[in-house]
């Protein structure tokens, strides 16, 4: 089972890949934005679930840790903490 956080970040994730085609001028194809999502999505999952195992927490927990990790360190390198 997929948790809700990592499914609805493919959501965001083809909004950011709309952005960037838009900051370019430049379009992808359709078949080429599903390439770039599905590397990023299964990426994030496998990602996800090493840390669900290596914890022996649930997947929803995991994904939780990520996102707030990655945000944190974002954060900290943009000098905002």
């Amino acid at each position: 089972m997929i948790p809700d956080l990592l499914a609805n970040a493919a959501g965001l994730v083809s909004s950011y890949f709309e952005q960037v085609q838009s900051n370019m001028n430049y379009y992808w194809r359709k078949e080429e934005v599903l390439g770039k999502l599905d590397v990023q999505i299964t990426s994030a999952y496998y990602q996800v679930r090493e840390l669900a195992h290596s914890r022996n927490i649930p997947l929803r927990d995991a994904a939780s840790v990520i996102g707030v990790a990655k945000t944190a360190r974002a954060c900290q390198e943009r000098g905002w903490v």
